[in-house]
């Protein structure tokens, strides 16, 4: 004998309310009281009721899902941001799906088919580098869905943004350096078109300027975020004939590079040079040495980013321009040390 779904009108008689409230309960929970729903999710749950959300998403003529755009899934750094946006995805019915977008400078397509509202309700890009082409088509209000940049951003100033501040971490970043008595403090730099490194150092020279410290251009490193570039560093730190005493590296994963290759040369951190960091991922306090970096709210970045889209989409319209600065936090760990001259 086959078994009859539960419907809507189950859950209302179970919960005691209602179909119109198990309605709202279910597509809009922050309109009914928490107890109601909480009655209404028990009643669901009990009778076996499951919300049909194609038919909802049809209705609503959305698709129910985001698209995250991350600039390299194998970086480790961009995990604590897709939980903070999984973190609010829990709580509507809205899925997510990540994309790499490495290739996206050479095949641009492949970015551009979820540029469309059939395609996905919403998007957050982690790529502040994106090609124009992609930007002018997500700018162009032609059926793009909204986008909204997290933790990079566009410098056209077109998107809406969630980022940490990156001036005021490099700044503390180089003044603790500073406070330990460091004066010949080295940069390396994350790539040389990404917001993130014009900004960050930006902050780093602001400080060194406003304690009289000369930043000498042989001791500032080229990288781009990646162990192996820190590792580049190293040597070419190693090769110098006066080194600095300390190095800000504008993200822990150059900074694990450039340590990691020192040790190879049975080079001390921070016995022979101070290493900072930026980020402050998950290894950062069981690496040896323990990593002083700065640390971003990843979690709430996402989250944030979420939200903000979420808005947008609801709203269903062009809301004005807004970006959200997270404040950072210098955390002192075993990679400095005072100058021993």
């Amino acid at each position: 004998m086959e078994t009859k779904a539960p419907k809507i009108t189950d859950v209302a008689r179970l919960a005691g309310v209602s179909t119109a409230t198990v309605s709202r309960a279910l597509s809009k929970p922050e309109t009914v009281a928490e107890s109601t729903r909480n009655a209404v999710l028990a009643a669901a749950e009990k009778s076996g009721y499951r919300v049909n959300l194609s038919a909802r998403n049809l209705r609503r003529q959305r698709t129910g899902a985001i698209v995250v755009l991350v600039p390299n899934l194998g970086n480790p750094f961009f995990s604590e941001i897709l939980a903070g946006i999984e973190t609010a995805l829990s709580e509507v019915d809205i899925n997510m799906l990540v994309v790499d977008t490495r290739q996206a400078h050479a095949k641009p397509q492949l970015v551009l088919e979820y540029l469309h509202a059939t395609r996905a309700d919403g998007i957050i890009a982690l790529d502040g580098s994106l090609p124009d082409e992609i930007l002018s088509v997500a700018s162009s209000g032609n059926g793009a869905p909204p986008i909204i940049f997290a933790c990079e951003w566009t410098p056209r100033g077109e998107f809406s943004s969630v980022r940490a501040n990156n001036a005021s971490g490099a700044r503390m970043a180089i003044g603790h350096l500073a406070e330990l008595g460091h004066c010949r403090i080295g940069i390396l730099t994350g790539p040389q078109d990404n917001v993130l490194t014009h900004t960050r150092s930006a902050g780093a020279e602001a400080e060194m300027a406003k304690r009289g410290l000369a930043l000498d251009l042989s001791h500032v490193f080229h990288g781009d975020f990646s162990l192996e570039s820190g590792a580049r560093a190293a040597q070419a730190w190693l090769a110098l004939d006066l080194r600095p005493s300390a190095l800000f590296c504008q993200s822990d994963q150059m900074a694990f590079g450039f340590i990691s290759e020192l040790a190879r040369h049975d080079v001390s951190v921070p016995n022979d040079v101070s290493v900072v960091g930026f980020d402050d991922i998950g290894i950062a306090s069981r690496f040896i040495p323990a990593l002083t970096t700065v640390h971003q709210p990843r979690q709430q970045l996402g989250l944030s980013a979420a939200q903000m889209l979420f808005d947008h989409i609801r709203t269903n319209s062009s809301p004005a321009i807004e970006t959200t600065i997270l404040e950072v936090e210098l955390i002192v760990r075993d990679s400095t040390r005072e100058f021993a001259g």
